[in-house]
């Protein structure tokens, strides 16, 4: 009765207008997306902001007080806390559904029989949290008070996510969009993490090498993957007729403009990257040569002579108040 119960709830949540496809065991039912996915993302932002609010309260800024960070460090701080729970919990639910649909142990199956238009529960539920994410995110930028010199660098984040997991969704592109961003969240997650170790301790940078290797690498997955599933699996596929009633976008212009979004991302992203990297060594090198500049302190004699009190005068020594100190008489026996 509770499994009933329970799976009824979860089919509540997610709108009854999909349309739904048993498959040959007549168990498991297949969804599709349409315009009630919206009413969907939208509970789930509210679930999500009060989440934020959940994590913000009772972790990070517990840990923030007992650290003492300045205004910069603590909103660079809270957006950083934030984003490691989030990918943290995003990679081990894409892990488990990439495992569990045999996306990994079968990568054939990315671009075979596509359209891939009814899509398993989990998949469709784990896309439509990842929208209601980073939906919420926009708000939170003034929930947050983000400094105005911030905003446009964290648009630029939110919206690039957004344009990629609603592009994967809406065109049924579902199964090489949980491998992405399973590889993206993992790489984001590991910088995060090294910029709260560095907020506690300055000194502690070997997070932040081992995520600028993981980081190239990332990027060459990527468009490894991308370039392999779309322009070489999707391209074999017989059915190359744009149909969106049916969900097929398997044309030429449609690939070369999903490969060129993903190419201009994964650029960008390394110029930015490449970018800070040559910002930080020169930073560091500046320091360098400013301490070689810094003459050194004249070193102190090895043996300092303890000197009586008072000073010396025509060899005489004096009192502070100039008179000779008297000679004290020995006691006879």
């Amino acid at each position: 009765m509770f499994e009933v119960t329970a799976k009824t709830a979860f089919l509540f949540i997610l709108p009854q207008y999909n349309v739904s496809v048993p498959t040959a065991d007549s168990e498991t039912v297949h969804y599709h997306y349409g315009p009630k996915d919206l009413v969907t993302i939208l509970f789930y932002v509210f679930i999500t902001i009060i989440l934020h609010a959940v994590v913000q309260e009772y972790i990070l800024d517990k840990i923030s007080k007992r650290l003492h960070l300045s205004k910069v460090k603590h909103s660079k701080f809270n957006e950083s806390g934030q984003l490691v729970v989030f990918h943290l919990s995003s990679v081990v639910w894409c892990f488990y559904v990439v495992v569990t649909e045999g996306y990994l142990t079968n990568p054939r199956s990315l671009w075979e029989d596509y359209p891939h238009v009814y899509l398993p529960f989990q998949v469709k539920f784990f896309y439509l949290c990842q929208l209601a994410y980073w939906l919420h995110a926009l708000p939170e930028l003034y929930f947050q008070k983000v400094r105005k010199e911030e905003i446009p660098r964290q648009l630029q984040y939110i919206c690039l996510y957004l344009v990629h997991i609603a592009g994967a969704y809406l065109l049924n592109l579902s199964r090489l969009g949980l491998i992405l961003l399973l590889l993206q969240y993992s790489t984001e997650f590991l910088f995060h993490m090294a910029r709260l170790f560095y907020f506690a301790d300055e000194n502690n940078e070997k997070l932040f090498n081992a995520w600028a290797a993981v980081f190239g690498v990332t990027r060459l997955f990527i468009l490894t993957l991308a370039v392999l599933a779309i322009g070489f699996g999707l391209a074999r596929i017989e059915n190359q007729a744009f149909d969106p009633e049916k969900g097929n976008f398997n044309t030429l212009l449609c690939r070369l403009c999903v490969l060129l979004l993903v190419c201009a991302a994964q650029a960008w992203l390394m110029w930015r990257f490449i970018h800070s990297q040559l910002r930080h060594w020169r930073e560091y090198w500046n320091e360098q040569s400013a301490k070689r500049r810094v003459p050194a302190a004249p070193r102190l004699p090895a043996r300092l002579v303890k000197r009586e009190s008072g000073y010396h005068e025509n060899g005489v020594v004096k009192a502070e108040n100039g008179t000779s100190p008297r000679t004290k008489k020995l006691k006879s026996p």
